[in-house]
């Protein structure tokens, strides 16, 4: 397959861009943002690379028309999560229509199809009106660092993520919260049940009342594009041998929050356990507390874009459907910002799996989709 925007999406995913994070020793976005702002600037675009810390760098590049007028950004994320296990991960091939390599699709086909609509826009005649901004952020993989920093100093009236849906237009998406609790026992040789308390034992109780919590969760009437709130146990450690009776327990567990649901619910419902616990067993002792959090994110009611999306979509003979997306995305960042964003970008497969790919074909209609969604909004 010889279209250039293929070729760059080859030559994105031969850059090795592991976020550090992750993998300790990961490259980084240095490398690509570097190769990022060359395309930018091959296409005449005004381009700045801000280091959000060493050797992690958004690169934003800004195409600005002969007359004032509204302001669009195409985002997307420019690292790429681990490698192992993976039989050469920087060596795109091509094979029955889909390209493959680490960060494929998530997200580099993204990043190929908005550079390469960007420069159709900008050779086609020249960008007439108004402005747009490519910005190719670090981090989104771990922390979102980089859609952090970038809010700081850059906005725009609407913006497309460009990560993959499947040509799929995503009108929101799920957020996150991650809370550590842990429970204290008493230690005590395993003979003497008098003097120990099992701290396994009574975080078995927490596990239970969350176990009720998850089945009332997703018994609620569903989001009808997101589906239910779901929470899940995502590690557990605690004891020190088998004749000791456990002093602590630590439980870390995900909860997965709609848009809809209140900020700080997860904490609360947790401590909400845990009083219910404390107020039937004295002697029981725990604590809760967020470790890391991100909010759930909906593009805002008739907003523009999705209607735009759906047209470029039907113009070139693909169906268009509006749905939430499972995993979080940067949206929620810019959206927090001010910036209504759509997520849209083309579909593939195995994302953080040992073979991922990205379909092709969707590269190009995501492309040409943006090219019409861009000319509609700004000019």
């Amino acid at each position: 397959m010889s279209d250039t925007t293929i070729k760059l999406l080859r030559d994105l995913i031969a850059i090795d861009s592991i976020n550090p994070s992750l993998v300790p020793g990961g490259a980084g976005e240095a490398e690509i943002s570097k190769a990022l702002e060359a395309q930018m600037q091959s296409i005449g675009m005004d381009t700045v690379i801000d280091q959000v810390e060493p050797g992690r760098e958004n690169v934003i590049g800004v195409l600005e028309g002969a007359e004032p007028g509204p302001s669009l950004m195409f985002c997307g994320h420019s690292d790429t999560v681990g490698v192992e296990g993976m039989t050469n991960p920087f060596d795109p091939r091509i094979r029955d229509g889909r390209v493959y390599g680490r960060g494929s699709g998530d997200m580099k086909g993204g990043l190929a199809s908005m550079i390469e609509a960007t420069r159709v826009l900008a050779t086609n005649g020249g960008w007439k009106k108004g402005k747009l901004i490519l910005a190719a952020v670090a981090d989104e993989e771990y922390a979102s660092l980089g859609a952090e920093h970038l809010i700081k100093n850059w906005k725009a009236d609407a913006a497309v993520i460009t990560e993959p849906t499947g040509l799929a237009i995503a009108v929101g998406h799920k957020g996150f919260s991650w809370i550590e609790i842990a429970v204290q026992g008493r230690a005590a040789h395993g003979s003497r049940p008098a003097e120990g308390c099992d701290a396994i034992m009574k975080m078995g109780e927490v596990l239970h009342h969350l176990n009720l919590l998850d089945r009332k969760l997703q018994a609620r009437e569903p989001h009808p594009l997101l589906g239910c709130s779901s929470l899940h146990a995502s590690l557990i450690s605690g004891g020190r041998e088998m004749t000791t009776y456990p002093d602590k327990c630590v439980l870390q567990m995900e909860r997965r929050n709609l848009a809809t649901e209140a900020p700080g619910t997860a904490l609360k419902e947790v401590e909400e356990i845990l009083d219910s616990l404390r107020h039937d067993d004295p002697a029981f002792v725990a604590s809760a507390k967020v470790l890391f959090e991100r909010s759930a994110y909906e593009t805002p009611r008739n907003h523009q874009l999705p209607n735009l999306l759906e047209s470029a979509l039907e113009s070139q003979g693909r169906n268009a459907t509006r749905e939430g997306m499972t995993y979080w995305t940067d949206a929620a960042v810019l959206g927090s910002a001010g910036i209504p964003c759509v997520i849209f970008g083309p579909g593939g497969f195995g994302y953080h799996g040992l073979e991922e790919y990205v379909n092709a074909d969707e590269v190009l209609v995501c492309r040409d989709a943006l090219v019409q969604v861009a000319r509609a909004f700004c000019e």
